[in-house]
């Protein structure tokens, strides 16, 4: 009998509550998984690795948003290939090819977004993008083996494996690489942060190739920093701090990413009044200081990475089994 993912991760979460063994620690929203019988890129061998999974991305319908939709699109296509659509909201017009959109003159160019404009009653100022594939960055299979590792350097610290996980997915997911602006390692890490964070940078040695140091440092930037900040901001709002939640989460990325002063500009101008899946999705239409495009861009991608990493369990392994954790913090198998 075929099942949609839906289901099946519905049924998974169905049986561990019905056998009482929901042995997560409580602040942590998740369910560990051991995905067992992956398929390596070398189509040889086989690996079993452990995942989280969040049920409540599909109980609060994260997965039906034309943004997250939008970026799994592109993780599917290859750079060739380009999606025309409308920044604002990420709908999609149509696919293009790259070579024969760059031939186009710039006057054909401008009147083709003109005419969407015209089309859909957009503003005369409206974004409209041309994004190319992303596919050959967006190589999950190749983190497969980092996540479990992360997983667990983030369990050690105390600090929810949710953000060790959705970091990897976006940050270096095809190789480790350094950002235009200096980020580098699986965390993508800044020198100054990875330095106050207990790292060595320096013209000798750089600890952010270190997969665990730097991870180490990714979880206690996201414990001592990102965490405390997010809830100063909502506090300072009067909103409720509901660790658990996806949106609470999203928010917390998004200091990880564009820091607490550009996340903070942004909610001033969004005024928020509660904690939600409103506060993130207008804050993907929010500019404040140097919270722009790419800032903007990062929970819909995290959101995006997570659905395609259950699409690729669902898809690649032959069974999934439920993990719990004993009071060492260390993951057995369920029998």
């Amino acid at each position: 009998m075929h099942m949609n993912r839906q289901t099946f991760l519905s049924l998974i979460l169905g049986v561990i509550i019905h056998v009482g063994l929901l042995a997560q620690p409580t602040f942590f929203d998740h369910q560990i998984v051991e995905a067992v019988g992956f398929k390596n890129l070398d189509n040889t061998s086989f690996n079993n690795y452990r995942f989280i999974q969040n049920k409540s991305l599909y109980d609060e319908k994260w997965d039906t948003l034309a943004q997250p939709t939008f970026w799994r699109a592109l993780m599917r296509m290859d750079e060739d290939s380009a999606l025309l659509n409308i920044g604002a909201s990420r709908q999609i017009i149509t696919k293009v090819a790259v070579k024969e959109w760059s031939a186009l003159q710039e006057e054909r160019k401008n009147a083709i977004r003109d005419s969407i404009r015209t089309h859909y009653g957009l503003s005369a100022d409206a974004r409209i993008f041309l994004t190319s594939g992303k596919k050959a960055f967006y190589d999950f299979q190749r983190v497969l083996p980092s996540i479990e590792k992360g997983i667990d350097v983030f369990k050690r610290n105390g600090v929810d494996p949710f953000y060790a996980q959705t970091i990897l997915l976006i940050e270096s997911p095809n190789k480790l690489q350094k950002s235009s602006v200096g980020a580098y390692g699986s965390f993508q890490l800044m020198k100054n942060v990875a330095i106050q964070m207990g790292l060595k940078v320096n013209g000798y040695v750089d600890e952010r190739e270190d997969f665990d140091k730097s991870a180490w440092a990714a979880s206690q930037l996201i414990k001592t920093i990102c965490i405390p900040e997010t809830n100063k901001m909502l506090t300072e709002r009067n909103i409720a701090i509901s660790e658990n939640e996806i949106w609470y989460k999203l928010l917390v990325l998004h200091v990880y990413h564009a820091g607490a002063g550009n996340v903070k500009k942004a909610l001033e101008v969004i005024n928020p009044t509660e904690g939600s899946m409103e506060l993130i999705t207008t804050l993907w239409q929010t500019e404040a200081g140097q919270f722009r495009n790419a800032s903007q861009n990062y929970s819909q991608l995290a959101l995006a990475s997570l659905l395609e990493l259950d699409a690729l369990i669902y898809r690649s392994c032959d069974f999934i089994y439920p993990c719990v954790v004993d009071n060492n913090n260390e993951p057995d198998e369920m029998n």
